[in-house]
């Protein structure tokens, strides 16, 4: 019965740590991505207020091939 607790914890902090995206400058700067994988492009190639998401969406022989838009900018609210 002890153990419930921990798992409960546990399982939360893998959850938690999987819904967090990777930032980064370049497009070249990322390596590996893998299908459902998030990962945000802060290289001004989108309009003010929003950043360039590349999601990996389809495997293919030669690897994963990721979609790109531009989303919202998530962070603090500045008035």
């Amino acid at each position: 019965m002890r153990t419930a607790p921990a798992l409960a914890a546990f399982l939360l902090l893998a959850l938690a740590n999987s819904a967090h995206a990777e930032t980064v400058s370049r497009e070249q700067d990322i390596v590996n991505l893998r299908l459902g994988q998030k990962v945000m492009v802060d290289d001004g190639s989108c309009p003010t207020g929003q950043i360039k998401e590349v999601q990996g969406a389809q495997m293919t022989a030669s690897g994963v091939v990721g979609t790109r838009k531009c989303v919202p900018r998530m962070g603090t609210k500045t008035r």
